[in-house]
């Protein structure tokens, strides 16, 4: 083998390698919100793409909810909570079942385009509100 096909073989796959991550379908992406002491998702607001999955975590010292506003998610999408509820009245009557602890996360893939407003509920007085866009 001489030096200029060990080189251009080489030149391949480095090329190869430094695209793989860019070429192909890919998987959904992933988003991050977090909650602090501070009673307050960050970021409050969140804008992805359709099919992204948004990670709420709980880096304070209190359990938190995710609590989607029935009447503000898009007509076509899925109602989110976590607990796995299917309503805003069903996650308020039941607080305790859709609180999560400190170090835990709550995750939603976002299909349908629109803007989806959130609370925390018992903090929702605190002002504890978040806004997903999906576009």
């Amino acid at each position: 083998m001489n030096r200029r096909h060990v080189l251009r073989l080489s030149g391949a796959a480095l090329v190869a390698t430094a695209t793989a991550g860019c070429l192909g379908g890919g998987g959904s992406d992933t988003k991050r919100v977090t909650m602090g002491d501070d009673f307050a998702f960050s970021p409050k607001r969140l804008t992805v793409s359709a099919g992204t999955t948004v990670e709420w975590t709980n880096d304070s010292d209190v359990p938190h909810t995710v609590t989607a506003y029935e009447d503000e998610v898009p007509d076509a999408a899925s109602y989110f909570a976590s607990g796995g509820f299917d309503s805003e009245k069903a996650a308020r009557n039941d607080v305790q079942g859709g609180l999560f602890g400190p170090g835990e996360s709550y995750e939603h893939t976002f299909e349908t385009r629109g803007t989806y407003e959130y609370f925390c509920v018992p903090h929702e007085s605190s002002g504890m509100v978040g806004t997903v866009v999906v576009e």
